[in-house]
């Protein structure tokens, strides 16, 4: 035997859909804020700022202490990345105008480069925290 397929009136299933298309605004509204949040983050005060420009970094060499926040800006055409060569740090890819930062938190010489352009090279060297004044 058979069951019989239920109905419901159409007063019901207007309901229903009226809940389901709420619930699906209110997800995407979540989604999108959540993501935005996520997508910009705000720079946060620098000592020092590396540009990125004509495939190479700007300057070269570059002096901080333990502590210290460096921001990276890429002023090129192209895509590039600030990779460590011990890979303690890890831009990933930077597009044109897109910037990141990196605290440094123990003393030590940072080689690094960029991955989609290994010739590209520079040096960070970090001291022990400058004293409290």
């Amino acid at each position: 035997m058979t069951r019989p397929i239920r109905t419901y009136p159409r007063r019901h299933m207007h309901h229903m859909n009226r809940l389901f298309t709420g619930l699906q605004v209110a997800l995407l509204a979540v989604t999108l804020t959540a993501g935005a949040s996520a997508a910009v983050s705000p720079l946060l005060p620098a000592v020092a700022t590396v540009h990125i420009k004509d495939f190479k970094y700007n300057p070269p060499a570059l002096t901080v202490h333990v502590g210290d926040r460096v921001t990276f800006v890429n002023d090129d055409d192209e895509a590039h990345t600030v990779t460590a060569t011990d890979k303690s740090f890890d831009s990933e890819g930077l597009d044109t105008a897109g910037s990141w930062q990196h605290v440094f938190a123990k003393p030590g010489t940072y080689h690094y480069f960029c991955e989609l352009h290994p010739y590209m090279k520079a040096t960070i060297v970090v001291l022990p925290a400058a004293p409290a004044k």
